[in-house]
């Protein structure tokens, strides 16, 4: 794996050296992970969208009796987990803002009226819901938390998440994207991603790029995260998100982050992480393109939903199944799916998994740690063209 002075020099590649780059980024993918991509069909759950950060970036925040301002009854949940369940997803997402009730009366009293304080608790209760009532297996990104919500969280999710974003502390300042975003100082996020190490706890984590930092500190935030999994190796995988601007943000006017950077900020990540690492990337953010991210050494397209679309990203869809599997064949990957736990964290069940969630997993997972029956691609024609494996490197 790289060190850090390795890795800034490669920050300036360009030409050959950028093709290079990427082809070596791919080659220890297909060392490790050979030439199947995966993915995890989801029912997105946006339980609540009042948060009491506000980022710069961010459209899926609102606030109470603002027009699409929303916190979801159980029911609400049930209802729609049930139609995913329908179509075959077996992982039910949990996005939601951080903390609201810190600064919302009226999330005090819709949580009041559930008999909760706090929405950590009305989360419990929901991922508790689905797990029991509907057998599927939630996984929440519910921000900062702290040792009793993870350890209780575990019991109710096959497993957790909190996106680093970037441990650049300049993006705190007046006007930057985490101003007035007290849940995105970097010491507090690392502080969760620490303890979830601690707790053994199946972790997704991941970076934004293209919201003012730098490429330093960009690299920087690999290495964070890779200094965590070494210490705990519970970080399962790790996501490169690029930023999309959307008319109705403070940054509706910074550009978005470049296909070429999101290239070359995979390949890195893919080098500095190690060929053991998940490598993440969203492909409905690049509709144009995305297969190029299978260039640079990601294994996994992260979680995509037949039914609900990705509320974070409204104006973002997500790829039809059938087309994500064939961009995939065409660059010679094989697309299979996979439970919101990857395979090498259940064949550590003991460790990674509370017992009262193996019986769960275990009745939707195959042999092969991933989703038994291959789940909602079962129901895809038959691809007739052959695979045959592409280049490392990209050409325009």
């Amino acid at each position: 794996m790289l060190n850090r002075r390795e890795a800034l020099d490669l920050v300036a590649a360009a030409g050959e050296a950028f093709t290079e780059l990427l082809a070596t980024a791919a080659t220890l993918r297909d060392q490790c992970k050979g030439r199947v991509v995966t993915f995890s069909p989801k029912i997105f759950v946006p339980l609540t969208n009042l948060c009491r950060d506000f980022c710069g970036y961010c459209t899926f925040r609102k606030a109470p009796g603002e027009p699409g301002a929303k916190t979801m009854t159980l029911d609400e949940v049930l209802s729609v987990v049930r139609q995913g369940k329908l179509l075959g997803c077996t992982e039910v997402l949990f996005s939601l803002g951080d903390k609201p009730e810190a600064i919302y009366p009226e999330m005090k009293e819709f949580l009041r009226q559930r008999g909760v304080q706090r929405t950590l608790d009305y989360l419990y209760e929901a991922c508790r819901a689905v797990l029991e009532e509907m057998e599927l297996l939630p996984h929440s990104n519910p921000g900062v938390m702290g040792k009793a919500d993870l350890q209780r969280l575990k019991e109710v999710n096959a497993s957790l998440g909190l996106m680093l974003e970037s441990t650049s502390e300049r993006l705190l300042l007046p006007g930057s994207a985490h101003d007035d975003a007290p849940d995105k100082k970097p010491a507090l996020r690392l502080r969760t991603i620490e303890e979830a190490g601690r707790q053994q706890i199946p972790f997704t984590t991941g970076i934004l790029i293209g919201i003012g930092e730098t490429w330093e500190e960009r690299v920087d935030s690999l290495f964070a995260i890779r200094e965590r999994h070494e210490r705990y190796g519970h970080i399962q995988e790790v996501i490169v998100q690029n930023f999309r601007a959307k008319p109705d943000i403070p940054m509706r006017l910074h550009p978005d982050a470049t296909r070429d950077d999101m290239l070359k900020t995979i390949a890195l990540a893919r080098l500095i992480l190690g060929g053991e690492m998940n490598i993440q990337a969203p492909p409905n953010l690049t509709p144009d393109g995305y297969e190029l991210y299978l260039e640079a050494g990601i294994n996994d397209w992260g979680g995509v939903s037949p039914l609900t679309p990705d509320f974070i990203n409204p104006e973002a869809p997500w790829p039809a199944l059938e087309l994500l599997r064939q961009k995939s064949a065409q660059a010679g990957f094989k697309l299979k799916a996979r439970l919101p736990i990857y395979p090498e964290f259940i064949h550590q069940g003991d460790k990674f998994l509370p017992p009262s969630l193996i019986p769960y997993v275990e009745q939707i997972c195959g042999d092969d740690g991933l989703v038994r029956n291959n789940g909602p691609l079962a129901n895809l024609p038959i691809l007739h063209h052959s695979i045959t494996p592409s280049t490392p490197g990209i050409s325009e």
